[in-house]
């Protein structure tokens, strides 16, 4: 169990980020989530999670957009994001590359069982806890 982890999810689907939020809570995580763009910011300026679960399609900003403005954030530099989305134009690797030059740290297709996504966030953790490790021994 990784109690001492917090996520946060941006995601406009009320069903899908309400689940997420109660079967993380189920493992001891914390998660805190917004609806859109402009409730992320306001969230992320103030909070600092380990992760950060976000759609692509928000209702008032794309995705890739939101990702490149918290990572201008300087308590976000390092967060990892990791993209979901349910539209297939996303199914394209040009797409999901674009994804990636955007900040992403990861590209997951919808529909996704939580048992697959919980199991990328272990992977998307465990490497950014190797390029901290990595960072801190060539200072």
């Amino acid at each position: 169990m990784m109690t001492d982890l917090h996520m946060f999810i941006v995601e406009d689907d009320d069903h899908f980020r309400e689940t997420f939020i109660d079967v993380m809570s189920l493992k001891g995580v914390e998660v805190d989530g917004a609806r859109n763009g402009d409730e992320a910011i306001k969230a992320l300026k103030q909070n600092k999670p380990s992760v950060i679960i976000m759609d692509i399609n928000l209702p008032d900003v794309h995705g890739f957009d939101l990702c490149r403005r918290v990572k201008r954030l300087d308590n976000q530099k390092d967060t990892p994001i990791i993209f979901v989305s349910a539209s297939t134009k996303y199914s394209d690797p040009r797409d999901r590359a674009e994804g990636l030059q955007a900040g992403a740290a990861q590209f997951l297709p919808k529909p996704i069982s939580v048992e697959r996504l919980w199991s990328v966030i272990e992977s998307v953790l465990a490497d950014a806890r190797r390029s901290d490790q990595g960072r801190a021994s060539s200072s």
